[in-house]
């Protein structure tokens, strides 16, 4: 295995509820317990089944030592967990455990696991410590970051939730080494759209190692990467936390991408994967509009190399809009989608027609 790289850090500024992402070992989380003020007791630990094969009992073994009284339940894998029953789970077993307001929640999985713990914590005694340590390469680099919390609903995706910033994030880069390959391109997805979005170096390193990223084969142009992208998220997040207004164009393919899993059946699609076929769709509205500035057959290579297990043409465009027009982002009865003006310039728009919206899912549907 190659030796772990120099611990890195990107600071999340929001004022009073400013915190710093790690990229460090799990073994440092009773460390940065004690640094951001949060004293050795009672701590509830919220992970998933797959998870916790690989890293449960050494979290708690460092936590135990270092004087901390752990609780853990161990949740089933999958964007099914992301679910009321769930959430009630959480809820019965810490308050029958007897928290109180200074126990924190350690959400330790991908995104599932840090939504469903993150709105645990928001919500149980009206707001617990949240500490997230994602494990996946979507939570780390986009779930884990920004305090959006929630559970699915069956009228569709994240619409029961809160924004609760956590204390502190702990991404330990290791953790990627065990990560499914699947799971590990699906989260490729989120890495691309930062780039896209608002980094066009990072762009341009994603093209220029193209090939080695998505091998998941030099931990040091990945590790690179995923900072970057953590870092644009960083940047969105501290200038606008409740999605008011810049924040939105971290909803790049997200339009589309919700409506898929919605109608597909969670699980049929990966989050990622649904991502990316979305930003294929954005990327064809984006052309449409500006052809000069968003080159779509550059851009379009490197949003194709996310893998897609599953032929998106199977879901029908009628059920796929009716999907999109339940989209939490609306406003107004508008179905609103983010676009490119050029590489690293994104938007917000309610003006793309029905016919437009067919286009562009054919466009992401075509090999």
């Amino acid at each position: 295995m190659p030796s772990p790289l120099a611990p890195m850090a990107v600071f999340v500024d929001l004022d009073e509820r400013s915190y710093t992402v790690h990229f460090d070992s799990l073994a440092t989380v009773p460390s940065l317990l004690e640094d951001v003020g949060l004293a050795a007791g009672r701590c509830l630990l919220v992970t998933d089944e797959n998870v916790a094969r690989h890293y449960k009992t050494p979290l708690i073994e460092g936590l135990s030592n270092a004087g901390w009284t752990v609780r853990s339940l161990v949740l089933p894998p999958g964007e099914q967990t992301k679910s009321a029953s769930c959430l009630h789970r959480i809820y019965d077993d810490a308050l029958a455990w007897g928290i109180d307001r200074q126990t924190p929640v350690l959400a330790l999985g991908g995104g599932v696991v840090g939504d469903l713990a993150g709105f645990a914590a928001a919500t149980l005694l009206r707001g617990l410590p949240l500490v997230q340590l994602p494990t996946s390469l979507l939570a780390q680099v986009d779930a884990s970051v920004g305090g959006k919390t929630a559970i699915n609903h069956d009228t569709g995706k994240n619409l029961i939730g809160a924004f609760y910033q956590p204390e502190l994030v702990c991404a330990d880069p290791q953790t990627l080494d065990t990560l499914p390959m699947r799971e590990y391109t699906s989260g490729m997805a989120e890495v691309i759209k930062h780039a896209l979005i608002r980094d066009p170096d990072l762009f341009e390193a994603l093209e220029d190692h193209l090939v080695p990223v998505m091998a998941r084969k030099d931990r040091e142009i990945v590790s690179s990467v995923i900072e970057d992208a953590v870092g644009v998220k960083a940047d969105v997040v501290s200038a606008d936390e409740r999605e008011e207004g810049r924040r939105a164009i971290l909803n790049f393919g997200h339009t589309f991408a919700h409506a898929l899993e919605r109608v597909a059946g969670y699980g049929a699609f990966t989050h990622g994967e649904a991502v990316a076929i979305g930003m294929r769709a954005g990327l064809y509205l984006s052309h449409q509009r500006h052809p000069e500035a968003v080159p779509r057959e550059r851009l379009d290579h490197v949003i194709r190399a996310v893998p897609i297990e599953s032929d998106p043409a199977e879901v029908p465009f009628p059920d796929l809009y009716a999907a999109m027009a339940a989209d939490k982002k609306n406003e107004g009865g508008t179905i609103r989608f983010v676009l490119l003006e050029q590489l690293g310039q994104a938007y917000v728009t309610g003006d793309v027609t029905e016919a437009d919206a067919r286009h562009a899912w054919q466009f992401a549907c075509s090999n």
